[in-house]
């Protein structure tokens, strides 16, 4: 069997920025334990699978290496600008049902699409005595000042500079294991351009460090849109490959902006 296969770089303004997904359009889901072979062979953050119901409708589902995801920002938008690039270029808006409920992107000028996903707000998280110095020093950073939980346990420091000093995942897997979540957001104010900056690690899912990840500025932005006291804010994930958002707070939804770049067009042959 063979299956197309795209790589794309989502939140980028060329190849090799941003975070990469691997998009395989397909007649009907394949079976489970394929996609996630397909998605562990792939070896990127996710692997989007999606599948055409009708003019602007898809359904759509994402793999990191280890397991199936509830919710996936970047492979959305990159699947979205695909759909609008290759595949349906007459289209406007692109509606996607998915395991998170119907996700919608809209073109937007010049490559630049808008998403809209499910808020995820935050509430501040009682952690055990010590917990804050646990996660600093899993991370080999400071100390945060704050912590939340939403879908993701949200650690918040003073200045962007502890963001940027953590090294990488480090041990936090365990930390965050231990109280029932897989995902930390590092967040932080910016520091220069941006209104704010993050970082994201999921290593029980694969996925050590994600270079721009969507879902996490579901919380993001609703969090820093209350603290600034602004609707729409420039955000930028200081991975080592980074990527720009523009988010947006719309309630109960997040709008998240951005622009993608094609990196390698292929065939799986499964």
């Amino acid at each position: 069997m063979k299956l197309k296969l795209w790589q794309v770089d989502a939140f980028a303004a060329k190849p090799l920025e941003g975070n990469p997904a691997a998009i395989v359009p397909l007649e009907e889901f394949l079976e489970d334990d394929l996609m996630q072979k397909i998605a562990n062979e792939n070896n990127l953050a996710e692997t989007a699978y999606f599948v055409r119901r009708g003019a602007g409708r898809y359904d759509l589902r994402w793999f990191t290496p280890a397991s199936e995801v509830e919710l996936c920002g970047h492979a959305t938008l990159a699947s979205a600008w695909l759909i609008f690039d290759r595949l349906e270029p007459e289209a406007k808006v692109l509606d996607f049902q998915t395991r998170s409920g119907t996700l919608s992107v809209t073109r937007g000028r010049d490559g630049v699409h808008s998403m809209s996903l499910p808020a995820d707000p935050v509430a501040p998280f009682a952690a055990r005595d010590g917990f804050a110095r646990e996660v600093a020093g899993a991370l080999g950073t400071d100390r945060p000042e704050e912590i939340f939980k939403g879908r993701y346990l949200m650690a918040v420091w003073p200045d962007a500079r502890s963001v940027r000093a953590i090294a990488g995942a480090g041990a936090i897997e365990p930390v965050l294991a231990g109280v029932g979540v897989w995902g930390l957001i590092a967040t932080a104010p910016g520091d220069s351009g941006p209104d704010f900056v993050s970082r994201f690690f999921a290593p029980a899912k694969g996925v050590p460090e994600d270079s721009v990840t969507g879902s996490a500025h579901c919380a993001l932005t609703p969090f820093w849109s209350k603290r600034l006291g602004r609707k729409t804010l420039r955000a930028r994930q200081i991975s080592p490959r980074g990527g720009d958002l523009v988010c947006t707070d719309d309630g109960e939804r997040t709008i998240l902006a951005g622009p993608c770049a094609l990196y390698l067009e292929g065939e799986i042959t499964v």
